[in-house]
């Protein structure tokens, strides 16, 4: 994959991640503040934890640091997956925001994650 096609991916994933904030912010409780800055996210919660996702350009990943620990993903063409259990990034999501915020929370991929 070439660096514009990393971008193109890693862009899109980070965009579906702030949208899936702003949806659970209107549907639910749970009160997640988003902050951008440059290839990262920043996500906290109620209770002052938070989630950071961050572009690791040179490596061509994505990289998430939870409570539960950090996990790093690499594009297959399809979707991020985990480089070491092969566990799907907005799955971990998910589940890691769900944790962090006591609520089931759901965040999806972009819809046309193999397009770019």
């Amino acid at each position: 994959m070439t660096d514009l096609e990393y971008l193109d991916h890693a862009e899109a994933a980070l965009k579906a991640i702030e949208a899936g904030c702003d949806r659970i912010n209107d549907e639910t409780d749970a009160d997640i503040d988003n902050q951008r800055t440059g290839g990262m996210i920043t996500l906290t919660f109620s209770n002052r934890s938070q989630i950071v996702v961050n572009l690791q350009k040179p490596l061509q990943e994505i990289w998430m640091a939870a409570r539960s620990g950090g996990f790093h993903y690499k594009f297959n063409g399809k979707q991020w997956l985990d480089t070491k259990d092969g566990g799907e990034l907005f799955v971990a999501l998910s589940r890691c925001t769900s944790e962090q915020a006591g609520l089931p929370l759901v965040f999806s991929a972009p819809a046309d994650a193999g397009a770019a």
